[in-house]
């Protein structure tokens, strides 16, 4: 591989699985965060050249958000026991499911808010979000406790109504049970 060439979108991705999956060898720990360091710089630096390949006119293909006085209030509450309970026992059926496992937070923020906007717009009500427990290679849940923080957003906010853990067999606490907003003018 020539010394100029830089990596594609998926090389990058690839490598960053890769990086993750691997543990340092003992006192390189430091040459580790030299290498973390590196590839955020590659990535934010991939970022700014796709914002500047992109025409001046293009605009995101997200519906508008609804304005300031038709969104909640972004608290959301949890679900109640019941519904809880008749997801969990296959009562309730989860209409779609998501997994992000493996995902760099900037990549799962952005196929996450796809996801729920698309589910949103077909009137889905209940959906899983798999975030993975992130107690692999001394791996902190990343996703696992950003994904709760999103929902407090502007652009996460009018879409969901409420979100609580899953029962073990979906995933328990690396997963979420979503319930989508209702869209406006929708009966309850």
């Amino acid at each position: 591989m020539a010394k100029d060439r830089k990596l594609s979108a998926d090389e990058r991705i690839l490598w960053g699985k890769v990086a993750r999956s691997t543990r340092p060898m003992p006192g390189k720990a430091g040459e580790l965060s030299e290498l973390d360091t590196f590839l955020a710089e590659t990535e934010a630096a991939a970022e700014r050249e796709k914002a500047e390949k992109l025409p001046a006119s293009f605009t995101p293909e997200h519906p508008a958000m609804p304005s300031a006085s038709k969104r909640p209030a972004g608290v959301h509450h949890p679900l109640e026991k019941p519904v809880k309970r008749k997801i969990a026992k296959g009562r309730l059926a989860l209409e779609a499911r998501i997994d992000l496992h493996g995902l760099v937070q900037s990549e799962a923020h952005v196929i996450l808010l796809d996801f729920l906007i698309r589910a949103h717009e077909r009137g889905m009500r209940h959906v899983l979000v798999i975030t993975g427990k992130g107690s692999s290679m001394g791996s902190a849940g990343a996703l696992k406790r950003a994904v709760p923080l999103w929902f407090s957003k502007p652009e996460f906010r009018y879409l969901i109504s409420s979100y609580e853990p899953a029962a073990q067999h979906h995933g328990g606490e690396g997963a979420l049970y979503i319930r989508l907003a209702r869209r406006h003018g929708e009966r309850p």
